[in-house]
C-alpha cells in the first residue's frame, strides 16, 4: 500500500478545527443567498481568489466577514454537518470541534442559536455515520477579557454541550496572561483548557498558556522548540500539539513544508498530531494535511501511525473510548503491514 491510501485510510481524529474554518465558499453563497446577504465577492471564484494571504491577520478579515452570512440554527446545522460529512469521508472516527460563539453574539446572533445548529448536526452525524465529536468553545483573544468572562457566564446554561474551552484569533499582542482569570473560572466550573500559543506568539506564550491557563494541550505549539527547558516540559507531562501544517504554511509561519517543525517534534519524543485548522481556507482537510507533510518530510508508515494513535491519545474522550479507538488504529497498521 502507498503512503498515501495508507494516509488516506488510516483511522485517525482530528482536534483541532475551528467549525467557521470549514466555510466552502459553495455554502456560502448558498447560505448567503437564503438570508437575503450580499457578498462583497461576485463569485465562489472571486472568493477564492482572496485566500492569499501574508500573515494570520489578513486571513482573519476574510475569516470574520465570511462568518456574517451565519444567523439562523439552520445555518450553523448545515456547517457542521457538511464538515462532519468530510471529515467521516477521510476516516475520521472522532473530531473535537472548535467554535467562536463572541463572533457570531457581537453582530445579534443568541447563543442558543449557534450551539444548538452546532450540536444537533454533531448528534445527527453519530446517529448517522458513527463519527463521534466534542465541542470546544473559544474566546476571542483580540476582544477584552471582560467579554471572555460574559461568554463563558452565558455558556453556563449549556454546560453538558462544551467540553473545554480555548484561546484563539491574534495572537501577537494578546498573551495568554490576558485570560487568567477567566480560564481559572472555567477550571472551576470544570471545563478542560486549550490555548493557540506558539504560532506566531513566542516559547513565552506556551509557558502562559501551560502555567496560567492550565491547558491539557496547545493548540499549535511550534515555537515551542525555541526552548529546551519547554520541550522537556511538553515531554515529561505529554502535553499534545494539535499542529496544523498547511494553516502555517498557507499563513507563512513556515516558508517551505520541508522546513515545517513536525518531524522535529515526533524525533524528540513530543505527542505532535496533524489537524486542519481551517481548511476552506488553507488547502486541505485532515488527510490533506497529512499527505503534504509527509511528502514534504518523508514521513514513514510508522510515523504516520505514530501520529494517528497521538491523536486519540490526546483527545478528550474517555480512557476506554481512547483504548477502543488506539486498538483500531493497531489492527489497521498490522493488517497492512
Amino acid at each position: 500500500m502507498s503512503i498515501q491510501k495508507f494516509t488516506e485510510v488510516i483511522p485517525k481524529a482530528e482536534l483541532h478545527v475551528h467549525i467557521e474554518g470549514t466555510f466552502e465558499p459553495e455554502l456560502m453563497f448558498e447560505i448567503a443567498s437564503r438570508n437575503n446577504i450580499s457578498l462583497q465577492y461576485n463569485s465562489v471564484e472571486d472568493l477564492k481568489n482572496a485566500y492569499n494571504f501574508t500573515n494570520l491577520q489578513s486571513f482573519l478579515d476574510i475569516y470574520y466577514s465570511g462568518a456574517k452570512v451565519l444567523i439562523n440554527e439552520q445555518d450553523f446545522y448545515d456547517l457542521t454537518l457538511a464538515y462532519l460529512e468530510k471529515a467521516h469521508s477521510q476516516n475520521v472516527l472522532h473530531t473535537e470541534i472548535m467554535f467562536d460563539p463572541q463572533t457570531h453574539t457581537n453582530r445579534g446572533v443568541e447563543f442558543k442559536t449557534v450551539i444548538s445548529g452546532i450540536t444537533n448536526a454533531m448528534k445527527d452525524a453519530k446517529s448517522k455515520l458513527g463519527i463521534t465529536s466534542n465541542l470546544i468553545m473559544c474566546f476571542l483573544r483580540h476582544l477584552s477579557e471582560a467579554d471572555a468572562i460574559k461568554t463563558l457566564k452565558t455558556a453556563l446554561d449549556y454546560k453538558d454541550l462544551i467540553v473545554a474551552v480555548g484561546l484563539d484569533s491574534s495572537e501577537k499582542g494578546h498573551p495568554p496572561s490576558k485570560f487568567k482569570r477567566v480560564f481559572e473560572m472555567a477550571l472551576k466550573e470544570g471545563f478542560k483548557t486549550v490555548a493557540h500559543a506558539g504560532e506566531e506568539g513566542p516559547a513565552e506564550y506556551v509557558w502562559e498558556a501551560l502555567d496560567l491557563l492550565k491547558v491539557s494541550r496547545i493548540d499549535h505549539g511550534n515555537n515551542s522548540l525555541d526552548d529546551d527547558n519547554l520541550i522537556q516540559k511538553l515531554i515529561s507531562h505529554q502535553i499534545p500539539l494539535t499542529v496544523c501544517p498547511l494553516s502555517n504554511l498557507k499563513l507563512k509561519v513556515v516558508t517551505d513544508l520541508k522546513m515545517h517543525p513536525l518531524k522535529k517534534m515526533l524525533d524528540a519524543g513530543l505527542l505532535a498530531t496533524v489537524n486542519s485548522d481551517d481548511p476552506a481556507y488553507f488547502g486541505g482537510y485532515v488527510n490533506e494535511n497529512f499527505l503534504a507533510v509527509a511528502e514534504a518530510l518523508k514521513l514513514t508508515k510508522g510515523e504516520i501511525f505514530i501520529l494517528a494513535v497521538n491523536s486519540f491519545k490526546a483527545s478528550f474522550l474517555d480512557e476506554s473510548s481512547k483504548q477502543e479507538m488506539i486498538e483500531k488504529v493497531g489492527k489497521f497498521f498490522e493488517t497492512v503491514n
